[in-house]
């Protein structure tokens, strides 16, 4: 019995059959969450796309876009954008500097090199932010990971591109 307690609170196989929306909109002053490009010459009036990606899948099945965004204040932040993938036990969001391969080949790759976790990953589901620490050189940083953290497995990723 003590086996199975201890396999049931390791694995948390019921996450896999529960869903958590959440639906954070853009933290910012303005009313709409309308992200602009970069252009040169001008100040930014609100918040500037950097760099973005779409997901792909990889323990499990995950799409969605992810977006690096500064904010009119000067601050940084991860975007998720209809996200979708499954729930699981110890899910993080990280900034790392892999390279986003598809396949197996993809799913552990992402703890060998240099990463950040922007923290525990909200929902499973939806729109959601994760704040950039200042002094994160996102030059350094190349992808994003739904990574699991105690099976050290990627549930899905993108690869970022200058906006």
């Amino acid at each position: 019995m003590v086996v199975l307690s201890a396999g049931l609170y390791w694995f948390q196989p019921w996450k896999l059959w529960q869903d958590k929306t959440v639906k954070e909109t853009l933290p910012t002053a303005a009313a709409t969450a309308t992200v602009t490009p970069r252009t040169s010459g001008s100040a930014p009036s609100g918040p500037q796309a950097l760099a973005q990606g779409a997901l792909i899948s990889h323990e499990h099945t995950t799409t969605g876009t992810a977006k690096l965004i500064r904010l009119p204040d000067g601050s940084r932040t991860l975007r998720l954008e209809n996200l979708d993938t499954s729930n699981g036990p110890d899910l993080r969001v990280w900034l790392t500097d892999a390279p986003v391969k598809e396949g197996t080949a993809g799913w552990r790759v992402f703890d060998d090199g240099k990463y950040v976790s922007l923290g525990k990953l909200k929902g499973n589901k939806g729109d959601q932010n994760y704040e950039i620490p200042a002094d994160v050189n996102l030059a350094d940083y190349t992808s994003v990971t739904i990574w699991c953290d105690r099976f050290d497995v990627s549930f899905g990723a993108a690869a970022l591109t200058p906006a």
